[in-house]
Formats: C-alpha cells, structure tokens, sequence
C-alpha cells in the first residue's frame, strides 16, 4: 500500500469530487491546538469551556456535595493543586454552530479517515448524533479509534514518510433520523472491478435483506460504474454505500484496500485471490440466519478476535476451551 492510496480515502480529497452522490458534508480544517487536545492525556479530562455555555451532558444529574470534594481551597499555596484551566476554542466552535444550524440541528463527525463510533456510549443518544461542538469534542476526545488517524495513519504503507497528515479536518455530515443501519453496504473494488459486497452492519440479522438482495446487489453494481470505476483514482480500495428508501445511492465512506479496513463478511485472502481470479461478478454476502451474527464488529475490539474464521483469535481460543473442557472431564475429580 502507498501513501497516496490511503490518502485518497480521506474525506477531504474524496468527497469534492463525489458530493453529489453522497450525503450532506461540512468539512472544517481543524487548529493544531485542537489536535493537541485531543492527543493530550496527561492530566484531568477535560472538555472545551463553552463560549455559548452548552453542555456535553446536559441530562447528567449534579451532586454539590460531590463537586465540593474536588474544590481546591482559595487559600491553597501548592500551585500543584490548582486544576488547569479547560481549553477554548471559539473559533472552531462558532463554525461547527453555523454547520450544526444549517443541517437542521443535528451532526454526526469524523476526521480525515475515522468517526468515533467506539465511543458512542459515551453520548447521552448512545450514538454519533451530536447538536453542539460540546458533545462532538466529548465524542472525539473520547475515541480511541481516532488514535489512528492521529498517530498511526501511515503506519501500513510501503513508502511511509510520515506518521499523520499535516492537517487535520473535522467533517461535519447531516444526522439523518430515518438512517437504516441494515441498507448500508461495504463494496470491495480490485483492479478497478467490483469483486465483493457485503452487508456493513453484520452484528444483527435483517430478513428485508433477504428480499431484496438480487436487486439491491444490480443497483450497487450499476451505481459503481456509473459514478466510482472511472472516477476514484486507486485501483483497489473499498467503499461504503447506502441505499436509501427510494433506491438512490448513497456513498458514505472510502477506506484502503487491506489493513485496518475491516473486510466484514469476507476474508482479505479470498478478495485478493480466488474472487478475483474466478472474474464472475461481484459476491453479495448478507447473515441470511440468525446464527450467521458477528457480535461486536462496533467496538474497538482487534478484529483477529471477532474473526470466528479458521485460524483466527476466536477460533483458537475456542479450541483451545473444547480441548480445557476434554481435559476435565477426564480428570478423576470430573467423575466425583
């Protein structure tokens, strides 16, 4: 993988270039004070000091009498003591105001690659719909997955230069209430053909998919040759569509080919080889049964220990727990 590659997939750089066919996006150059903050855990966490005085929290239920424990004395002389001050940024929070106010009250954000959905419990919704720069910075400081656009974007690239992209940006997408989690689809592109689909939230089973995969699989691959294969500059990458109520289209996200880019209901070594070499037209794999759900594909857990496939972390703890279970049960104390 090269440089250029994973930076084509950055929002940025794609999304001029596809925004009439994607979602409503505001996307903003981030200060490097703020990406400072974001990386910094050395002291006390802290939000950003409101200059319109909106809270993260706002149905969180105050204890004075808790509050009152963590007070420093005015009188104290040990520096040390004294709590620093949270960071402001007023710029930065008047323009995402104006981006929030002009898509209807309600935002849902990411930076260049990654949004911070392994931090979604932290929101009082339980999800990425944010309506105030208050509850998206609680959302990106919160974020562990965003540690990797920070820090390690590059980090799979054969001709790495650098660690992270010399600016950062924060892009601001309208929160649309009717979102279906199960319409939204992953799409797997090697040497410029689509060789793979798969359903983008495998943690639940939705029989409509079941209906309407052969049509739903025809209008992906049409949309793709109409409005991706000549247009998206990489030969092999991945991209994440939805469909909307109407039929329409969607793309929602572009991700490099392989690395940290979950390749969900496939392995990457089958869409490296044998899709490719078979030519036929793009797989579509859906769960067609309930047994067919892959719990936790959401969180932030290493996807070698979500993979149940052969080899994978799950695979060998399991059968390493049948081979513990034999080992009891044939121990003299099994049959006491």
């Amino acid at each position: 993988m090269k440089e250029e590659e994973v930076k084509r997939c950055q929002i940025q750089e794609w999304y001029p270039k596809f925004k009439s066919v994607s979602i409503k996006t505001q996307i903003h150059e981030l200060p490097e004070l703020f990406v400072e903050y974001l990386l910094d855990d050395s002291g006390p966490f802290l939000l950003p000091e409101s200059i319109t005085g909106e809270d993260a929290l706002p149905q969180r239920i105050r204890n004075p009498e808790e509050e009152d424990d963590f007070q420093v004395p005015e009188d104290s002389e040990d520096e040390s003591e004294q709590p620093s001050p949270p960071p402001c940024f007023p710029e930065l929070e008047l323009v995402v105001k104006q981006t929030i106010e002009t898509f209807d009250g309600a935002v849902f954000p990411k930076l260049n690659w990654s949004a911070p959905k392994d931090a979604a419990w932290v929101s009082t919704t339980g999800n990425l719909k944010c309506t105030s720069f208050s509850e998206i910075a609680l959302l990106l400081k919160s974020s562990e997955t965003l540690t990797h656009d920070l820090c390690h974007a590059f980090d799979s690239c054969d001709d790495k230069t650098s660690s992270r992209p010399s600016t950062f940006y924060l892009a601001l997408r309208k929160w649309y209430p009717s979102f279906h989690p199960e319409m939204e689809f992953r799409c797997f592109v090697s040497h410029r053909l689509l060789v793979g689909i798969s359903q983008r939230e495998v943690t639940s089973f939705y029989p409509v998919l079941l209906e309407k995969k052969d049509v739903l699989k025809i209008s992906i691959q049409k949309f793709f040759m109409e409005n991706v294969q000549k247009v998206f500059e990489s030969e092999d990458y991945t991209f994440d569509v939805y469909v909307t109520e109407d039929g329409r289209i969607k793309i929602i996200d572009f991700n490099p080919w392989g690395a940290f880019t979950l390749p969900l209901l496939f392995n990457w070594e089958e869409l490296e080889t044998g899709l490719v070499e078979n030519g036929d037209s793009a797989q579509f794999r859906i769960i067609d049964t309930r047994c067919g759900v892959r719990p936790g594909l959401k969180t932030a857990v290493p996807y070698d220990y979500l993979d149940t496939s052969p080899g994978s972390g799950w695979d060998q703890f399991l059968r390493n727990a049948d081979e513990e279970l034999r080992m009891q049960s044939k121990s003299p104390e099994a049959g006491a």
